[in-house]
């Protein structure tokens, strides 16, 4: 008989390679659904997902979707896909209730987070492979150069049989945002269809290897399939939980306004609620985590720069949008499924628009605490980052060991903080680099550290130091960076969650490259901006 912890870590193996054994044996079925000259290559992808599955799912707790927890340590109802409640009457589960909902939710046709019931695998496989090949139509009529979108059997075949894989180079927002946020997209229609992160994952990447292979005429593309399964997985959680979460705030059934921000948030997830129906109407349980919000928008100016070009913009507006969720020290919130904690953050700009994306979770945790003061967690966190200060930009997905804390230095008086280090594949560069393609990836050692005070009501002190070093290892070029990038600010509470805010941030680049001018440039901008926050305020989490 299997342990339990076995029988968990194998469900998504075994549902998977179910999903693939029905994939082989209904054929028929999936010629309706999928274009004809996609067929051979959206099987072979999905089998290499169930091989993948081997891979990053061994029969161990730590990789589960959820572990079984205290069920009295959760807030909400029991998290996806986990056993229902035990019978505390006589200590043992309740077969009979878990049978009778199994039955009842199987027969209404709705998906059920509790259960798992009603959830898919032929619809995300389904509208990925719609997806992309809508995407191809597209980008072969409207999208330059033409020419890399015309795929037909002949290139499928080429790619499919005797790929040759190699680092493109195609644009860097096109490479390091474009590509994770369609990498989100495909997480988005599997999480919102019913399944796990980690299963996500795999549809992610079983839909990055379709679109390489059957997307394009180019050369399938190794950077690719780092950025896009990775990168959208790490972004799409976020996206699923914030939309999941405005949805669940609603009192009693949504409403149009909270649906349509849901979509905009995760447009898979408005997509198969809309489409649907009932079935995947049934809400994300948040298990009511601790969270905090902000929203800034202002102006900013240049205030130091060295060694950059002369037409960088030293002056426009700002936007900036901050969300944390599942802040450590809220009583009876536990961390037993990927990103029960994450940090979004996104910044734009009149210079560049997008200047960064920032996200970041607990893959893998635990909670500590030390004493009456300080409550936390500690495991490993995957990141996705993409940073554009107009200068120069560096992008990366990564995996970390690290902590994040809150400790109450006085009654009134909070420190909240996160510290990782960890390794991710990078892309960095400036924007002046006379080069086909004007941006390096390498294996990339990189570090954050976060400390927010926040002193009552009433004041709030942010800073934040990232750095990165990219290497020449698995790069196609000589050559390194060491980039530095901090963030310090000041928020004065104005009037309830009304407040002000100036902010400094400064980046550091050095780098080197055979035959190319040695670089090292600097570039300092202050910016003064309105502050709206959340209804948990500067979000001290309260455990006295």
């Amino acid at each position: 008989m299997q342990s339990p912890a076995r029988e968990i870590a194998d469900g998504p193996i075994r549902e998977i390679m179910t999903l693939l054994s029905g994939i082989i044996s209904d054929e028929g079925s999936l010629r309706a659904v999928l274009p004809t000259r996609l067929l051979p290559v959206a099987l072979g992808s999905f089998l290499l997902l169930g091989q993948v599955a081997g891979i990053f799912l061994p029969p161990c707790p730590g990789l589960a979707e959820e572990t079984v927890p205290d069920p009295s340590s959760l807030q909400g109802p029991p998290s996806p896909h986990e056993p229902l409640p035990f019978d505390t009457s006589n200590g043992k589960r309740s077969n009979s209730s878990v049978v009778d909902r199994l039955v009842q939710d199987r027969k209404n046709g709705v998906h059920s987070w509790e259960t798992g019931a009603g959830r898919s695998y032929w619809i995300p496989a389904a509208e990925i492979v719609a997806y992309e090949f809508f995407l191809n139509l597209f980008n072969r009529t409207f999208v330059e150069p033409t020419a890399d979108y015309q795929t037909n059997g002949s290139t499928i075949w080429k790619h499919f049989t005797d790929p040759k894989w190699v680092i493109d180079d195609d644009q860097f927002k096109v490479n390091q945002f474009l590509h994770p946020y369609g990498g989100s997209i495909y997480y988005g229609i599997a999480r919102s269809t019913g399944l796990s992160f980690w299963e996500s994952f795999l549809y992610s990447t079983a839909g990055s290897y379709l679109w390489e292979i059957a997307g394009e005429t180019t050369d399938p593309s190794i950077n690719d399939m780092i950025a896009t399964p990775i990168g959208g997985a790490f972004l799409g959680e976020p996206f699923f939980r914030m939309a999941n979460l405005l949805l669940e705030d609603a009192e009693g059934k949504p409403g149009f306004w909270r649906e349509l921000g849901a979509a905009v948030i995760s447009p898979p997830t408005g997509f198969n609620r809309l489409v649907f129906g009932d079935r995947f109407d049934p809400i994300f349980p948040s298990h009511k985590p601790a969270t905090f919000m902000r929203l800034q928008a202002g102006g900013t100016i240049s205030s130091s720069s060295r060694n950059v070009s002369a037409d960088v913009e030293e002056g426009g507006a700002v936007a900036d949008f901050t969300f944390s969720y599942g802040l450590p020290g809220k009583p009876g919130y536990s961390y037993t499924r990927p990103f029960d904690y994450f940090d979004f953050q996104v910044r734009a700009v009149t210079a560049n628009l997008l200047e960064s994306v920032n996200s970041r979770g607990l893959l893998i945790g635990t909670t500590y605490a030390s004493g009456e003061s300080t409550r936390g967690i500690w495991g490993l966190y995957g990141s996705y980052d993409y940073i554009s200060p107009q200068v120069f930009r560096v992008s990366s997905p990564a995996l970390s060991l690290g902590t994040t804390w809150q400790t109450w230095l006085s009654q009134a008086v909070a420190l909240q903080g996160t510290a990782l280090g960890g390794v991710g594949y990078a892309a960095a560069g400036n924007t002046d680099q006379a080069r086909t393609r004007d941006y390096h990836y390498g294996l990339t050692p990189q570090g954050l550290l976060a400390l927010r005070f926040i002193f009552s009501d009433t004041v709030m002190l942010d800073f934040t130091g990232r750095e990165y070093y990219v290497t020449n290892t698995l790069s196609s070029e000589q050559g390194r960076e060491n980039i530095l990038r901090g963030d310090s600010s000041l928020t004065l509470r104005v009037y309830e969650r009304h407040g002000v805010a100036v902010r400094y941030s400064h980046s550091y680049r050095n780098a080197s490259y055979p035959g190319v001018e040695y670089r090292d440039q600097t570039v300092g901008t202050l910016s003064l901006m309105y502050v709206f926050l959340g209804e948990s305020g500067f979000g001290a989490v309260e455990w006295r």
